[in-house]
């Protein structure tokens, strides 16, 4: 399967699940800014609204997926028994469900306009705090004790708020939220947490060196 990413965006939420399922999967980065791909291809074929992650499937007909929390959960599925996901038609996997796009619109999208200073003054201030709400809720959830957000299975949810951890770039001051700085440790160390940054990083830079050369 190939995996369009690009740097440091929620593509890294797909990468994580494919290395906690062992999966190799063939990494083209795409430029956002010159939109050009690592590959040679023209990604307004793979995916025309241009964003990623897009996971080209090795099926007859190539079928592509977009949208993380499809495309990781689709990934978790074909492996049950590693626990990713709740059971397809679960009332858990409903309510897991309900977490991923939470997740989607409440913290991933929240990010967007901030990063691209596409805000007034008024609607920074508005967005930054709906944000550190979002991100307060987590760090409600995780007071308890758990490990991960669902308890001490790690899952697709902790994966995609990995790669969602975009504060910084975003303004948005989320260091008192102990339990949940406590939580983005765990996940920093994660060996397949690791591998994505490691991977990553060599497509992005082997991409770079080529459009200089």
């Amino acid at each position: 399967m190939k995996l369009f990413i690009a740097d440091q965006t929620c593509s890294e939420a797909v990468q994580i699940i494919a290395n906690e399922l062992g999966l190799e999967l063939d990494l083209v980065h795409f430029d956002v800014w010159n939109r050009t791909t690592s590959n040679g291809e023209d990604f307004t074929q793979i995916n025309p609204l241009l964003y990623v992650p897009a996971l080209q499937l090795d099926t007859a007909d190539k079928d592509i997926l977009t949208e993380t929390i499809v495309i990781t959960s689709y990934l978790a599925d074909q492996f049950p028994d590693a626990g990713l996901v709740p059971p397809q038609g679960s009332l858990e996997r409903a309510k897991f469900n309900q977490l991923l796009t939470f997740l989607a619109t409440e913290i991933a999208q929240k990010h967007i306009p901030l990063m691209r200073k596409l805000l007034t003054e008024e609607g920074t201030a508005w967005t930054r705090d709906k944000l550190v709400k979002a991100y307060a809720t987590l760090d409600a959830r995780l007071a308890d004790g758990r490990t991960w957000l669902t308890g001490e299975q790690f899952t697709v949810a902790d994966a995609y708020v990995w790669g969602t951890f975009w504060h910084e770039r975003s303004g948005a001051e989320i260091g008192h939220l102990k339990h949940l700085m406590a939580y983005k440790a765990r996940m920093d160390e994660r060996a397949s947490v690791q591998k994505t940054i490691q991977d990553e990083a060599k497509v992005v830079a082997d991409h770079k060196a080529m459009a200089q050369a």
